[in-house]
């Protein structure tokens, strides 16, 4: 039995036939809407989400699946201090896989210490979100045709940002990644990332704080929000969540098949002119997101795709 908790439970040729899988069902949905008749997801959500949550649900009735759980802690038995390693137990008994987004970081990898089926992270605070990743990375190949020989603009809450890691984490694995690293002072990537990721695989990177600069050399640019949730002083959050806003202008800096990703939601740093560009993909990015999810589903009940 097999969990996911990071991008590199995954070595790169596993990913790219997960990849390969989430393609073909884009390609064939009808090939695998009973793939996973009579199974079933729980989704436990101690955290507000509509595209992570909804994405793992709509991906389960694709596959013929159903759904069962809760979007939030409140209306969970952790209102009543029940343990995360409890919960899970329960839930085993219940599901055939589960997928858990938590405040906490590591709260996912202690449930799956103690389950009896499959536990998928979808994000532990500013930790980790490998589905998002997971996301991001069909998106990539699949607009651009490689995962490798770029330069990708990461822009907004690098510090904070569970996103950022993991791709980080993910794409260091090709060959010819550059990153570059665009936040305000206070928002920074955290020093565990640039010195024992980045600088510990001698991987090339550069920090700047104007967007306009970075614009030119990128071939993709992945737009963050300010997460107002991670903050602990209201000023701070009010004094940076505007400090980057995309518009039509700094488009127009950029090359012609430059790709724009954000995980969304979106507050204000996308303006919505930028929605008609052609490059403009964080919409498809979201479409990708449930093709992925349901290769992960098949890929970790262990389902024989080839009988399909």
């Amino acid at each position: 039995m097999r969990h996911l908790m990071s991008p590199l439970d995954f070595s790169v040729e596993e990913l790219d036939k997960l990849l390969d899988l989430a393609n073909d069902i884009e390609k064939f949905p009808g090939k695998y809407a009973h793939a996973c008749d009579g199974k079933k997801l729980a989704t436990c959500f101690y955290e507000p989400s509509t595209r992570t949550r909804l994405s793992f649900e709509a991906a389960m009735l694709n596959l013929g699946g159903s759904v069962l759980g809760f979007s939030d802690a409140s209306c969970s038995s952790a209102s009543k201090g029940e343990s995360v390693s409890d919960t899970i137990r329960i839930i085993s008994c219940y599901a055939d896989i589960c997928a858990m987004r938590h405040p906490k970081e590591g709260a996912p990898l202690v449930a799956s210490q103690k389950s009896r089926i499959p536990v998928i992270n979808a994000g532990d605070g500013g930790h980790q979100h490998p589905t998002q990743t997971l996301t991001d990375l069909l998106t990539i190949r699949s607009l651009k045709g490689r995962l490798s020989n770029m330069t990708i603009g990461l822009c907004g809450d690098l510090k904070f940002g569970r996103t950022v890691h993991s791709l980080i984490n993910a794409l260091i694995r090709y060959p010819g990644i550059k990153f570059v690293l665009i936040s305000p002072e206070e928002l920074k990537i955290p020093s565990y990332i640039r010195e024992d990721v980045l600088r510990a695989n001698n991987i090339p990177f550069e920090e700047v704080e104007r967007l306009e600069d970075a614009m030119p050399d990128l071939d993709i640019l992945y737009m963050t929000r300010v997460q107002k949730e991670r903050f602990f002083n209201e000023e701070d959050y009010v004094r940076l969540k505007n400090f980057y806003i995309l518009t039509k202008a700094k488009m127009d800096l950029a090359k012609d098949d430059m790709l724009v990703l954000h995980p969304l939601p979106r507050v204000n740093e996308i303006s919505v002119e930028v929605d008609d560009d052609p490059r403009a993909a964080y919409f498809r990015q979201a479409q990708y997101g449930v093709y992925v999810r349901m290769a992960l589903i098949l890929t970790l009940l262990e389902i024989d795709t080839a009988k399909l």
